[in-house]
């Protein structure tokens, strides 16, 4: 570390900051030191772009002292290297997410979007009390609501059920088969505990079982609730912050569907 230059050091300092910065961010949202606007929005998207620029111009700088500084340090060369290497995978991965956002408009998936299955009272208290996304009607265009106020024309006209139509067209309902509606209800509650869901209930007279998914890093919940019918089983997924789910919800939906598919021996 004695032999290496100040314009190394410095840069080596910022590339080992970047995924402290990021981490700080993720967990101190997780934790609720603040809310996801600052941690996510201002701390990630805001300033996470200007830290990235900031450590590719000073690597940039510092490849060129490199490289033109006799004897040639191949430990700086690399130092600077990797500090423009590692901005560049980042900016990728705003790109990246910035596009899925786009891809994934909403954050409330059900693959009954003519009945999508209701939450029980205890979760819509649960989510009036974390101040979550209100639950929009499936037929209402997105224009039409206070979250997508301003929204490109294209996406304001369509509605949830357009939307989960034609972006997660493989996603349908599970046949029960020769399960019965009690086998549907345990199969279900066993998948969530599986996928690590946390507060599971079921409701075996009403035939619905609910969950709640966390994310790891920024600890976002979203709410699961799946209906059973006397012959199919109806799944939905919704987000309790955020406009976009980057396809989360879809996801989540698919693999429960599976998890309970393989249980009770259906596709």
């Amino acid at each position: 570390m004695k032999k290496m230059s100040w314009h190394s050091k410095l840069v080596l300092g910022l590339i080992v900051l970047l995924p402290v910065y990021f981490a700080i961010a993720a967990l101190g949202t997780k934790i609720g030191l603040w809310g996801y606007e600052f941690g996510l929005g201002a701390m990630v998207f805001a300033a996470g772009p200007i830290l990235l620029a900031i450590v590719a111009g000073l690597s940039l700088v510092s490849l060129i002292i490199a490289l033109f500084r006799k004897p040639r340090s191949r430990l700086a060369l690399g130092i600077a290297i990797v500090g423009l290497v590692l901005p560049a995978l980042a900016f990728t991965q705003f790109m990246s997410l910035r596009n899925t956002a786009g891809d994934n408009p909403i954050h409330d998936v059900a693959t009954d979007t003519a009945d999508p299955p209701q939450f029980s009272d205890a979760t819509l208290a649960a989510r009036r009390e974390s101040d979550a996304n209100p639950l929009h009607d499936y037929t209402t265009p997105l224009g039409e609501t206070e979250m997508y106020a301003g929204a490109d024309p294209e996406l304001a006209i369509k509605s949830h059920a357009q939307i989960i139509n034609q972006t997660y067209a493989d996603l349908s309902p599970l046949p029960l088969g020769g399960a019965s509606r009690a086998d549907g209800v345990a199969a279900v509650a066993a998948a969530m505990a599986n996928m690590g869901m946390d507060n599971i209930r079921t409701d075996a007279e009403n035939g619905r079982v609910e969950g709640v998914a966390e994310t790891f890093w920024y600890g976002f919940k979203d709410d699961v609730v799946a209906r059973i019918g006397e012959s199919e089983i109806d799944f939905r997924s919704v987000s309790r912050v955020g406009r976009s789910d980057l396809g989360a919800n879809a996801e989540r939906i698919a693999q429960l569907r599976e998890r309970v598919a393989q249980q009770i021996g259906q596709r």
